[in-house]
């Protein structure tokens, strides 16, 4: 049986902080550089990351940023608060998760999961939102578990709770530290950085006779 491992964000959904940022922030972020450490500031600190592993609320998080960052609290709040509703489907991948659907529904060895860095407020809404996420055999939002990609214990609760064999098992991410973490427990692994590469990438790990299905169409999630 082979295992396929998604990241979410920035493989199977849009995740575009530098974006965020230059469009929320233009007065603080005029220039693509600055809009970039920004990002950074605001998503790879510990205020986030205590929000992403569920140890602190949104409103500590944004509090936390306000102040460290000197930006006004309703404007992080107008940004932040709906993030479940923003994250939007990439297409390629949603399609190439559609095959790989199709193809263990008709008998293939052949299980699906995700492992997400998603804070409990927006998974839950993502689960409402996307019929996608009833196409998995199971998976781990961080926000869930108190725990954070590339922490080695979220790899492990996965691979525990759904008896994954870590050589069968194939990782997606487009976090490199996150992908180096997944090989160092035996896990094969991809680093994702563009969406419409993946295809190819994932046929290289998946059986010669399991070549790709783009005959079924996809069920828009």
């Amino acid at each position: 049986m082979k295992n396929v491992v998604f990241d979410l964000g920035a493989v199977l959904l849009s995740w575009e902080p530098v974006s965020l940022v230059h469009a929320e922030f233009a007065h603080l972020a005029p220039t693509a550089e600055a809009a970039h450490a920004l990002a950074r500031e605001m998503f790879h600190h510990e205020d986030w990351l205590g929000f992403d592993r569920g140890t602190h609320s949104l409103d500590d998080a944004i509090g936390r940023m306000a102040l460290r960052l000197s930006l006004p609290v309703d404007r992080l709040n107008e940004a932040l608060a709906p993030m479940g509703e923003r994250l939007e489907p990439i297409a390629v991948t949603i399609d190439l998760l559609d095959g790989l659907r199709a193809r263990r529904d008709a008998g293939e060895d052949l299980r699906l999961y995700y492992l997400s860095n998603m804070p409990a407020p927006y998974a839950r809404v993502l689960e409402e939102r996307h019929a996608f996420f009833r196409w998995f055999d199971g998976g781990i939002f961080s926000g869930d578990v108190r725990m954070i990609k590339p922490q080695r214990e979220i790899y492990e609760l996965l691979t525990a709770r759904y008896r994954l064999a870590a050589a069968d098992t194939v990782f997606i991410d487009d976090s490199l530290a996150n992908v180096v973490a997944a090989r160092e427990l035996g896990w094969q692994a991809i680093h994702c950085e563009r969406p419409s590469a993946l295809p190819a990438q994932l046929a290289a790990y998946l059986p010669v006779n399991s070549t790709l299905s783009t005959s079924k169409p996809s069920e828009r999630a």
